[in-house]
């Protein structure tokens, strides 16, 4: 039973159950034939989709992204430390260059 454990096995076990449930799906699935070509759009609601953009992007949120990434991934670089004997010189560094890098973030 061991063997099921291997990841490339798992792996082709996963495959051949997943392609026996898209065939049986393809199976049991009605015939397609769509009304009109509205409802074939990327909106796929029947109706007329808007002429702008309803979403304004990721882009406002990039700052509060990398601000959050540069922190989490700076206390997991610190916390993977060894502090039996205090801060080392080199974690001072570290943490004056995330504050640096995270100052530059907020200030823009």
């Amino acid at each position: 039973m061991e063997v099921l454990l291997i990841p490339p096995v798992a792996f082709v076990i996963y495959l051949v159950l997943v392609s026996v449930l898209a065939r049986a799906g393809e199976a049991l699935a009605g015939e397609t034939k769509p009304a009109n070509a509205a409802k074939t759009t990327a909106y796929a609601s029947g109706e007329e989709a808007a002429a702008s953009s309803g979403v304004p992007g990721y882009r406002p949120f990039i700052r509060t992204a990398l601000f959050f990434a540069v922190l989490h991934l700076g206390v997991l670089v610190l916390a993977s430390g060894s502090f039996a004997d205090g801060f080392s010189g080199a974690a001072v560094v570290y943490v004056i260059g995330l504050i640096a890098a995270l100052l530059a973030l907020i200030l823009g």
